[in-house]
C-alpha cells in the first residue's frame, strides 16, 4: 500500500532518502533503530563467517591449557632400541672358510667334536732348515754336492718341509721346469701354497738365489736332472743330458754337474727322460749314485715304461711316482678334471701324488683347486712325505 505522500508527489520530484525509507512499511528512523539494525546485522554477518570457517560449525567446545613436565634428570625415559632380524644361520663350512680355518671331518661326516683342527690363521709359517748344510756337503769336480752326513743323515732329511701331520686325505703336487723364466718361478712361489714342491731345472741364472727364495717361502725344493727321451736329439732336455749311451762314469759326472747348480734340495727328479728311464743297464748307476747321497728319486708320471721302481727297491732308494700329470692336456677343464680325480683318489687311499708343470695355466688352476680343497677338509703335503715313508706310493722308506 503506497504512502499518502507518494500520492502526493508530483511526477518527476524526486524524493528524499528520509522519504524512501518511510515508504518501507512506515518505518520510522530513529538514533535507537539505526544502532539496533547496524548491530543485527554484525550479529548475522558473524553466524556465517562461524558456519563457514569453523569446521565444528558453531558447537559448543572447551579450551584447556596443557602444563609440560620436566622430565627427570635422574631416571632418563628409555628409548627403547629398534628391533633387530635374527642372524641367518650359518653351516659349518660357512663358517669356516669365512675364519679361514681348515677344519678336517673323519669321513666327512663327524660331529665337530670329533673334528681335527689342521690350519688356523696367524700361526708361525712352517721354517725349512738353511742350506747348504755343512754337515751335507762336499766338494765334487763342478763344484758343491750333496753328501750323506755323519750317523748317515741325509739331505732328504734336513731339506724337507716338516710335515705337522693330522687327519684326512693328503695330497702332494710336484710342479716342475721352474728357475728358467723369472716370471712362472715367482708366480709359482707366490701363489702356490708353501706345501706344494717345487723342481728346478739346471739351467736358470742366479738358481741359488731364487731356490733360496722358494725355501724361505715353505717351499720344499726338487732338482730336475736331464734325460734322454725316445726322439732325442729332436727333443733335447738340454746340455749335460744323462744318455743311454753314454758310459756309467759320464753320467755320473753330468749328475755331479746338475748337483753342483744350487743346494737345499731334497730329492731328483726327471727332465724328460722316457728312454733312459726304460733302461735298467743305463738307469741302475745313476739311481744308485742318488741313494748313496741321501737324495731320494721322483718319478714324473709321463712315461709309463720307466723301470725305477724295480731299481730303487733294489738299490734302497727312497722313490715316488706321481700317480696323475695334472697338465698332460693344457686345457683349463682339462686340468680341472684330472684335480678332481685327484682328489677322489686322496679320498679313497688316504694320500695321492700329481706333477705338473709350470705352465701360467697350471698354476693358475692349482692355485684356485688348491683354495677350495683345502675348505674341504684335503690336507695338503710336501712330495718328501712319500720319499719319507708318509705316502702309499713309496718304492722303499730308503736307509
Amino acid at each position: 500500500m503506497a504512502s499518502d505522500d507518494i500520492l502526493t508527489q508530483p511526477l518527476g520530484a524526486k524524493r528524499s532518502v528520509a522519504q524512501r525509507l518511510r515508504s518501507l512499511g512506515g518505518l520510522r528512523l530513529t538514533p535507537t533503530t539505526i544502532f539496533g539494525g547496524v548491530a543485527a546485522g554484525l550479529a548475522i554477518a558473524g553466524s556465517i563467517l562461524v558456519m563457514v570457517g569453523d569446521p565444528q560449525g558453531g558447537e559448543p567446545r572447551v579450551t584447556a591449557a596443557i602444563a609440560l613436565r620436566e622430565p627427570d634428570s635422574a631416571a632418563p625415559a628409555a628409548i627403547p632400541a629398534p628391533e633387530k632380524p635374527a642372524p641367518a644361520q650359518r653351516s659349518a663350512g660357512e663358517v669356516e672358510s669365512a675364519s679361514g680355518v681348515t677344519v678336517v671331518r673323519p669321513g666327512g661326516t663327524a660331529a665337530p667334536s670329533d673334528a681335527v683342527v689342521i690350519r688356523v690363521p696367524g700361526a708361525e709359517p712352517v721354517t725349512l732348515a738353511p742350506a747348504p748344510d755343512p754337515r751335507l756337503v762336499e766338494r765334487g769336480r763342478h763344484g758343491n754336492v750333496p753328501r750323506l752326513g755323519e750317523g748317515r743323515l741325509r739331505p732328504l732329511d734336513v731339506y724337507a718341509r716338516p710335515d705337522p701331520g693330522g687327519g684326512g686325505p693328503r695330497v702332494a703336487i710336484l710342479v716342475s721346469g721352474l728357475g728358467i723364466g723369472q716370471a712362472a718361478t715367482a708366480s709359482a712361489i707366490t701363489r702356490l701354497p708353501p706345501a706344494i714342491s717345487l723342481a728346478f731345472a739346471p739351467y736358470g741364472n742366479d738358481l741359488e738365489r731364487m731356490v733360496a727364495r722358494a725355501r724361505e717361502a715353505g717351499h720344499e725344493a726338487l732338482l730336475q736332472a736331464p734325460m734322454e727321451p725316445f726322439d732325442y736329439p729332436d727333443s733335447d732336455p738340454g746340455p749335460q743330458t744323462l744318455l743311454t749311451s753314454s758310459r756309467p762314469s759320464e753320467n755320473l759326472d753330468r749328475l755331479s754337474w746338475a748337483m753342483s747348480r744350487f743346494s737345499g734340495f731334497v730329492a731328483i727328479v726327471n727332465y724328460m727322460g722316457a728312454k733312459l728311464t726304460s733302461d735298467a743297464a743305463a738307469l741302475e748307476p745313476i739311481l744308485r749314485e742318488m741313494a748313496g747321497r741321501g737324495l731320494g728319486y721322483v718319478d714324473d708320471g709321463t712315461s709309463p715304461r720307466s723301470v725305477a721302481p724295480g731299481i730303487a727297491a733294489k738299490t734302497k732308494l727312497p722313490m715316488a711316482r706321481a700317480e696323475i700329470v695334472l697338465d698332460a692336456i693344457p686345457r683349463p677343464d682339462a686340468i680341472d678334471r684330472e684335480l678332481a680325480r685327484l682328489e677322489g683318489q686322496a679320498r679313497s687311499r688316504g694320500f695321492a701324488l700329481a706333477s705338473a708343470s709350470a705352465l701360467p695355466l697350471s698354476i693358475d688352476r692349482i692355485a684356485r683347486w688348491t683354495r677350495e680343497a683345502e675348505a674341504r677338509g684335503i690336507r695338503l703335503v710336501p712330495v718328501s712325505t712319500a720319499l719319507r715313508g708318509g705316502g702309499t706310493r713309496v718304492s722303499t722308506a730308503g736307509p
